[in-house]
């Protein structure tokens, strides 16, 4: 058998015919399975969607409680049969909820990644490698240029701006959905214990981590007419209002930005951001070549990223490897665009 025994590529996306079901599916269908609540991943509008529980809420948060005409949790180590195939949801580590998922049949292993990060995160479950034959993976950050330190020595370095600027406001960029909540829970591990403020797109989801027992610490909404007097203080906000009038509103405002984007200086640059924090919630180079070889694939798919450098390093280590270009995916765009709209 081959992974094109499992699965296909539609317009929708990923397809298993055995199980007539999509994974991650790019558009309404009659039932999809969906690795987390990424907007570029979860959307709304499917008849049946089958997610771990943190994901459905976090859907529900996001689109409102009819996002899906029947909804299913999906306990992760819990195999469940799905027409001709047993499916299995394993930890992810990219965001609250966040799962890979394994199709099974006839003994054969498809293990669909989602996105994912190998790296420490105090909000969510580590990554687990899953042993399969096949394995498809993201590679957002899959160029050998792409190194991520650890988030707590990125965030001591906003603290030490802090100490170092006390009468600015440090606005910093994150996105509203993983990146925020590990950012904030980061400089609490730090010692921090000043509210932090939101802006407004942060707070449904800040709230539903808290619901969920991810400690955050005191958060306070931004009040447009206080803004004025929060110098010294930081503050979330999306990506996109770090250019926005909103912005310019605080007491001489030091723009900050964590991404692992923010690896390319000439990126961070462009987007006028002073203080480049390199948090990323995928795996970069390093990572994704480890955890290729952990799963032990003989074959790899890879849907989106920089797929090309990815397959050509998998192929000289003897895998069949193939790159998918799956246009939809890419957390860059559509979360921001997301964000700005809540």
């Amino acid at each position: 058998m081959s992974a094109q025994d499992i699965l296909s590529l539609t317009p929708a996306g990923l397809y298993c015919a055995a199980g007539d079901f999509h994974i991650d599916a790019m558009r309404p269908v009659d039932r999809a399975l969906v690795t987390h609540g990424h907007s570029d991943h979860a959307r709304a509008g499917h008849r049946s969607v089958l997610a771990t529980a943190q994901t459905l809420d976090i859907m529900d948060t996001r689109y409102g409680a009819d996002f899906c005409h029947e909804r299913q949790v999906a306990i992760l180590g819990k195999p469940i049969r799905i027409g001709g195939v047993t499916v299995t949801f394993h930890p992810a580590g990219h965001v609250l909820g966040s799962a890979q998922i394994t199709v099974e049949k006839n003994g054969f292993t498809v293990t669909v990644s989602g996105d994912y990060k190998r790296a420490h995160d105090p909000t969510c479950l580590p990554f687990e490698p899953v042993r399969s034959d096949a394995f498809v993976t993201e590679a957002t950050f899959g160029l050998p240029v792409f190194h991520f330190p650890e988030a707590r020595v990125e965030a001591q370095k906003l603290l030490a701006s802090q100490a170092l600027f006390p009468d600015r406001t440090h606005l910093v960029g994150a996105y509203a959905l993983g990146k925020a909540q590990r950012v904030i829970r980061t400089l609490r591990d730090l010692g921090y214990e000043r509210p932090i403020y939101l802006h407004g797109a942060m707070v449904r989801l800040c709230e539903l981590y808290a619901r969920l027992g991810v400690d955050l610490g005191p958060l306070v909404r931004v009040d447009p007419k206080e803004r004025g007097r929060l110098g010294g203080e930081i503050v979330l906000s999306p990506p996109g209002a770090l250019r926005d009038t909103w912005a310019r509103k605080f007491p001489d405002p030091l723009t900050v930005a964590a991404s692992g984007w923010m690896r390319v200086r000439a990126r961070a640059r462009l987007k006028g951001v002073e203080l480049p924090l390199i948090v990323s919630d995928h795996s970069d180079w390093a990572q994704l070549c480890a955890t290729v070889k952990d799963v032990g694939c003989s074959e790899l798919w890879v849907t989106h990223g920089e797929a090309d450098a990815l397959v050509h390093w998998a192929e000289q280590q003897g895998i069949a490897a193939r790159p998918l270009h799956m246009i939809g995916y890419g957390e860059e765009e559509t979360e921001e665009a997301l964000d700005e709209a809540a």
